[in-house]
C-alpha cells in the first residue's frame, strides 16, 4: 500500500473545519445529482460512509441547498431563554417566595425555578439546564435562614437607621461597652455535618441513647469579648439577674450596654428594678421583634452546638457540659473568632 493510501485510509472528515465540511457535503451532493455515479461510489471518492451520503441527501430533499450548510457548533450562548425573559426569572426569585406565586413549593429549588420558567414563558427546561441558568445569573444553593412572618419590617428599618446608631453614638459619649445576649437550650441529639461512606450505607455513629440538655447564656462584643454562664434549671428571672451580676462585674469600672430579644424575662418587674439602680453601670436594651437574625451572639450559639456538641460522641452529661465549657473557654481567649461573628452579613451594621 502506497503512502498516499495510507493517508487516505486514515483520513477523517470529521476532523475538518465547518466549512469544509460544508463544502464536501454540497460537492458529494452535486456529484450524485449528475447522475454519474452512486452513492456508494461518492462514498469512496470522498472518503466518508455511504450512510453519510444517504443522510446528506435527505437533507437536501427537505431542505434544499440551505440545510447543508454549516451550522454555529457548542452551547448556545444565550439558550432557550431571551434577555429579558432571564432578567424577569431573576427579579422573581429574588423578590418572592414559590408561595407567593401560588407555586406548590417552599423554596426556590431548581424543580420551581424550572416550573416557574414553564409557567411564565411555556419554556420547558431539565433541572440540569435549570441549574447551569441559575449559576450563570449567580445564584448559588444556600441554607435559607428562618424569619419569622410576624416580624414587623418597619420595626427593623428603625432598629438599623435609628436605634442602634443612637445607641453607639451614646455608648461612644459614656465610654460604655456594647454587649449583644442571648440564652439557648444545648441538647446532646443535636448533629451536624456528614461523614463519608459506600453509596447506600448510612454511617452510624455510636453513642448513648440517653439524652441530656443543660441551658447557656452568653454576651458579646464586637471587640472580642465573650462572657457565659452555664446552668441546668429554667431561664428565670433570677438566672437573669445572675449574669447580669458577673456581666457588670467581669466590665470593670467600664459600664456595660447590654442588647437583649424580647424574651419575658428580659422585660421581668425585677429586672427593670434592679437595673435601674444601677442605671451608672448597666443598661439593657431590646431587639425589634422576632429579629434573631439581628444578634451577632446568635453565631455564637451555632457554633457551639455545631463544633462543641454535634460532631462530638456524647457519652455522659458531665462529657457534655466540660466540651461545651472547655470550647467557650477556648473561644474566650481568642477575640478574632469572637469578632468574625459580626462579619454576617447581616449583622455587619453592628461593627
Amino acid at each position: 500500500m502506497s503512502k498516499e493510501q495510507t493517508d487516505f485510509r486514515n483520513w477523517d472528515a470529521r476532523k475538518l473545519s465547518p466549512k469544509a465540511q460544508e463544502a464536501l457535503r454540497i460537492r458529494a451532493v452535486k456529484t450524485y445529482l449528475e447522475g454519474e455515479k452512486t452513492q456508494e461510489e461518492i462514498a469512496r471518492i470522498f472518503g466518508v460512509g455511504r450512510s453519510r451520503i444517504s443522510y446528506w441527501l435527505k437533507l437536501y430533499r427537505e431542505g434544499g441547498w440551505e440545510a447543508l450548510k454549516a451550522k454555529k457548533r457548542g452551547r448556545p450562548s444565550e439558550g432557550k431563554l431571551k434577555g429579558w425573559q432571564a432578567a424577569v426569572i431573576c427579579n422573581l426569585i429574588r423578590d418572592r417566595c414559590p408561595d407567593q406565586l401560588k407555586m406548590p413549593f417552599a423554596l426556590w429549588t431548581r424543580e420551581a425555578v424550572g416550573q416557574l420558567i414553564e409557567r411564565r414563558f411555556g419554556v420547558k427546561l431539565s433541572v440540569w439546564t435549570v441549574g447551569r441558568y441559575l449559576r450563570r445569573w449567580g445564584f448559588t444553593p444556600q441554607k435559607p435562614l428562618r424569619k419569622a412572618y410576624e416580624q414587623n419590617p418597619k420595626e427593623v428599618k428603625v432598629w438599623l437607621e435609628e436605634k442602634y446608631p443612637e445607641i453607639r453614638r451614646r455608648a461612644r459619649e459614656e465610654g460604655a461597652e456594647i454587649y449583644w445576649g442571648d440564652e439557648t437550650g444545648v441538647r446532646s441529639d443535636y448533629q451536624v455535618g456528614r461523614s463519608w461512606a459506600p453509596k447506600g450505607k448510612t454511617p452510624a455513629i455510636e453513642t448513648t441513647g440517653r439524652r441530656y440538655r443543660f441551658n447557656m447564656i452568653s454576651a458579646i462584643s464586637n471587640r472580642g469579648k465573650l462572657k457565659f454562664m452555664i446552668f441546668r434549671e429554667r431561664f428565670t428571672t433570677e438566672v437573669f439577674l445572675e449574669f447580669l451580676r458577673r456581666l457588670v462585674k467581669s466590665n470593670g469600672n467600664r459600664k456595660v450596654y447590654l442588647i437583649v430579644d424580647n424574651h419575658r424575662v428580659h422585660h421581668a418587674k425585677r429586672v427593670k428594678e434592679w437595673v435601674e439602680k444601677r442605671k451608672e453601670r448597666i443598661e439593657l436594651f431590646y431587639l425589634p421583634r422576632y429579629s434573631p437574625e439581628l444578634n451577632p451572639d446568635e453565631y455564637l450559639n451555632q457554633d457551639v452546638k455545631t463544633n462543641a456538641v454535634g460532631r462530638r460522641k456524647i457519652r455522659s452529661y458531665e462529657e457534655m457540659e466540660g466540651n461545651v465549657r472547655s470550647y467557650l473557654l477556648s473561644t474566650q481567649k481568642q477575640p478574632e473568632i469572637v469578632k468574625s461573628y459580626f462579619r454576617a452579613p447581616k449583622v455587619r451594621y453592628a461593627l
